[in-house]
């Protein structure tokens, strides 16, 4: 069933724009199906902070046939943000405390940028753990995205991610190792997820807390997890809602932050993502900046035209399919009040038996 656009967020628009199924209020008003009230904190960068709606927005609205989808996203007021920004967030944003007083049936948690591995100095911080401290004890399930699953593993469960030697940047093959769990049933079992961070948290610190990995790299670092329940939080470490140009976007900021000599040496191009001709184009692109920069003439513009058509995708299905099976899994969760009468011999507290 398709999202429902409660207000004027221009993400709807857009998202119809693509041929994503999105209802107006007064028709979803009348049809006879169960609403779920879906929260996105969105903790990204200005710049990004409309792309991320679109992407978690766009899986949730491709994900399950069995309810209509209001999704509200809201912000943290301690992280930074321009006038456009603010006035975006002011405009079409609930607060925390409106969300808190109407209540969600799952929230998701968006990554955020930041430099140092030590996230507990970050603004945020503080604010960060409230959310997620109410949403642990009033919301059916969490979905963590990267830095948040991060910051959570910190905070709640003792587990600091470490800095790699080298960025985890492109597009990396993954295989489910804990096949019987709702949440990989029947997908690919093996599956590509898109990855942008400087540091990890490894196996072994997932498991050393009791929590359940469910799909790995072919290097063995964890993308998808779950909690000791199996359901009331769930980890992503890389980043399945990214578009087709997401990780061209990222390497095109990073050429420019080389070009205005903040960033040194040469960015790498992300891996797996290039294709053979796309990967050639960028080297020549490098080439002549070097070369533009000795010289002191203007920079050639950034070649994208030239590769956009040969941009490859690997990863949306499968994306689609693990957060239909959350959606799902909530859908039953959030349905048990009304088949009480048919639980007699269920555990209330884990009815799905995960």
């Amino acid at each position: 069933m398709p999202l429902v656009a409660h207000n004027d967020l221009p993400t709807f628009s857009k998202l119809r724009q693509e041929g994503l199924r999105v209802l107006a209020p007064g028709l979803a008003n009348h049809q006879d199906i169960r609403e779920l009230h879906i929260g996105l904190l969105n903790m990204m960068p200005d710049a990004a902070l409309e792309a991320t709606e679109r992407q978690f927005l766009r899986l949730i609205g491709e994900s399950n046939p069995i309810a209509q989808f209001f999704v509200h996203p809201f912000t943290l007021d301690a992280l930074p943000r321009a006038a456009n920004a603010r006035e975006h967030i002011d405009k079409y944003y609930d607060s925390f405390e409106q969300i808190k007083q109407q209540g969600l049936d799952a929230l998701i948690i968006t990554g955020a940028n930041v430099i140092g591995a030590d996230l507990s100095g970050e603004v945020f911080w503080d604010a960060l753990i409230e959310v997620a401290d109410w949403a642990h004890e009033n919301v059916t399930s969490t979905l963590c995205s990267c830095l948040a699953t991060h910051a959570v593993l910190d905070f709640r469960y003792g587990q600091k991610r470490e800095k790699q030697r080298s960025k985890k940047w492109g597009v990396y093959r993954h295989q489910v190792v804990a096949p019987a769990h709702p949440l990989v049933t029947d997908i690919n079992s093996v599956f590509d997820v898109p990855h942008s961070r400087w540091n990890s948290v490894y196996r072994d610190q997932f498991e050393a807390v009791g929590l359940r990995v469910l799909a790995t790299a072919d290097d063995g670092s964890v993308h998808l997890a779950t909690s000791p329940d199996g359901f009331r939080s769930v980890f992503f470490q890389g980043h399945p809602e990214y578009d087709t140009v997401s990780l061209l976007k990222e390497y095109k900021r990073d050429v420019n932050l080389y070009i205005a000599g903040e960033l040194e040496p040469y960015p790498p191009m992300p891996d797996d993502y290039f294709s053979h001709f796309s990967a050639a184009v960028f080297r020549e692109y490098r080439y002549r900046i070097d070369k533009s920069l000795l010289k002191q003439t203007p920079v050639p513009e950034f070649p994208e035209h030239l590769v956009l058509d040969r941009l490859k995708n690997t990863w949306q299905d499968t994306a689609s399919a693990v957060v239909g099976r959350w959606v799902g899994l909530i859908y039953q969760y959030t349905n048990v009040d009304r088949l009480q009468p048919f639980m007699d011999g269920v555990d209330i507290d884990n009815p799905l038996g995960l």
